[in-house]
């Protein structure tokens, strides 16, 4: 967890009163977690329920790394014991981001900061928009599932939304460093849990909704609800929304606050495209936004799905008064996120790329993207995550086969599950035939369809996208499909 370099302190007492809690203590703290592994000395400890254990059940390892209190649940209490000093709430999850931001002095408020949700394109978008605003001079934070930027500094993340205490942290560095612009992803796994809360918003926006976290969430309407959550008052006070998407034509009516429509082709929309040629690597463009404003350029990205992404990120950033032939002299120099359509090039007479599509729509579009842009044979490399929303994998096995001339189907994450039990519940039903093939082992998977190409054709590598490991039974192992594709290449070169 990074921290600000000022001293910040707040009183057990002032604390109390601000959650509207009576103490029998009063103390100094100087800094606030909820992450065991991050205290130091002077912390309060905000001992949260977890999944599987709850956070007091570490409070050895946080008395000894120095922290002076713990906010914490009747059970966490019974855990603390006599050992520590104990502010007791009934449900200290609600309050976390808020007290954060509170022992802050409410960072998010110095910032402008763009929060970005929906299923697929948050990365991309948050990229773009971050891109233009430093092309325009601005000085600027990223965070996101690739992981955190302030300024050139590059900080790995385990989450796409940080931890309330974390996140606010980051904010109150970001401050002090001058950062006055954020490009931010915000999942929906976060908004159910309250990490953004404290966090004030400039602009939100929706990018789509598809099926995906249905492990979590349970069903499409309570995934459309979380998201939904972002678009009220506690968080922002305008909101971007593409209404070509069903569930964002559904908020953009719905909203509690106001809300810009966007769409790739509805004129209606208060951002369109007026013109989207495809050029060999990417597309002409020309984009109509609100108050007439013309924003022309060309963009070296390709895949329709980018063209929602860069209308997002045109139209908060001409929102953050941007001035639009500054973006759109910006518009030629945009790079995709990593593992985004990454291309892999080292001299062979194939494309290769490596895509972080793990959703049956992103799947669906990324393919249908690339039919439109080669040539050649697609040949599509895929599996699914183990412990994870199991009702996708039989419709992304589908769209794998029915989007690829060749689909080869191996393992992603399988975590604790069997991959050929996972692998079976994607196949099932279908027949493979000589245009599909089952290898569990990714390594083997990907060098097969290597194998495979023939000079014009597309090798593409679903799923895992920018990650550097693979979860096998409990073990994180090293592992990079930039990499391996790479490889791959070479050993046949």
């Amino acid at each position: 967890m990074i921290r600000p370099v000022s001293d910040f302190s707040k009183s057990v007492g002032e604390l109390s009163r601000f959650i509207g809690v009576e103490t029998k203590f009063d103390l100094q703290f100087t800094g606030v977690t909820s992450d065991s592994k991050s205290v130091i000395p002077g912390d309060l400890f905000i001992a949260l329920p977890g999944a599987k254990v709850h956070g007091a059940t570490y409070i050895d390892d946080v008395l000894a790394a120095g922290a002076i209190a713990v906010l914490t649940d009747d059970q966490g209490a019974k855990l603390v014991g006599s050992k520590l000093p104990v502010i007791l709430l009934a449900d200290p999850r609600r309050v976390l981001g808020d007290i954060c931001s509170w022992f802050y002095n409410s960072p998010s408020s110095a910032l402008k900061i763009a929060g970005v949700t929906g299923t697929n394109g948050k990365t991309t978008t948050t990229t773009i928009l971050n891109q233009i605003l430093t092309f325009a001079g601005k000085s600027t934070g990223l965070i996101g599932t690739i992981g955190i930027e302030i300024g050139p500094e590059k900080i790995s993340t385990s989450f796409t939304t940080p931890e309330a205490s974390e996140l606010q942290s980051l904010f109150a560095v970001m401050q002090e460093r001058h950062v006055s612009h954020v490009a931010m992803e915000v999942s929906s796994h976060a908004l159910e849990a309250r990490r953004v809360a404290g966090t004030k918003f400039t602009l939100v926006g929706f990018t789509n909704l598809t099926q995906d976290h249905l492990d979590f969430h349970g069903d499409m309407n309570s995934y459309f609800a979380a998201k939904s959550k972002l678009f009220t008052s506690e968080f922002s006070e305008l909101g971007f929304v593409n209404i070509d998407d069903a569930y964002g034509k559904e908020l953009f009516n719905k909203a509690q606050i106001p809300v810009i429509s966007l769409a790739r082709e509805n004129r209606s929309a208060q951002w369109h495209f007026e013109r989207a040629e495809i050029k060999p690597r990417g597309y002409s463009v020309a984009i109509r936004g609100t108050g007439g404003v013309l924003i022309e350029g060309e963009v070296n990205l390709i895949g329709e799905h980018n063209l929602d992404n860069i209308l997002m990120a045109v139209a908060m950033a001409s929102e953050f008064e941007v001035d639009p032939i500054v973006i759109g002299n910006s518009l030629k120099y945009l790079l995709g996120a990593a593992g985004r359509l990454e291309s892999i090039d080292i001299g062979q007479k194939f494309l290769a790329l490596v895509d972080y599509a793990h959703t049956p729509d992103a799947v669906t579009r990324t393919l249908a993207t690339l039919r439109k842009s080669v040539d050649g044979r697609i040949i599509g490399v895929l599996g699914c995550g183990g412990d994870r929303d199991k009702t996708k994998r039989p419709i992304m096995g589908r769209e794998l086969l029915a989007g690829s001339d060749l689909a080869i189907f191996t393992s992603d994450n399988p975590r604790s599950e069997q991959p050929e039990i996972i692998l079976k519940e994607m196949v099932g039903g279908l027949t493979l035939g000589e245009n599909g093939a089952v290898v569990v082992d990714r390594r083997e998977a990907i060098a097969l369809a290597v194998a495979n190409a023939l000079p014009g054709d597309c090798v593409v590598v679903l799923g895992k996208g920018h990650e550097v490991g693979q979860e096998i039974a409990g073990k994180k192992l090293a592992f990079d499909d930039r990499i391996e594709l790479a490889r791959a290449i070479e050993e046949l070169a």
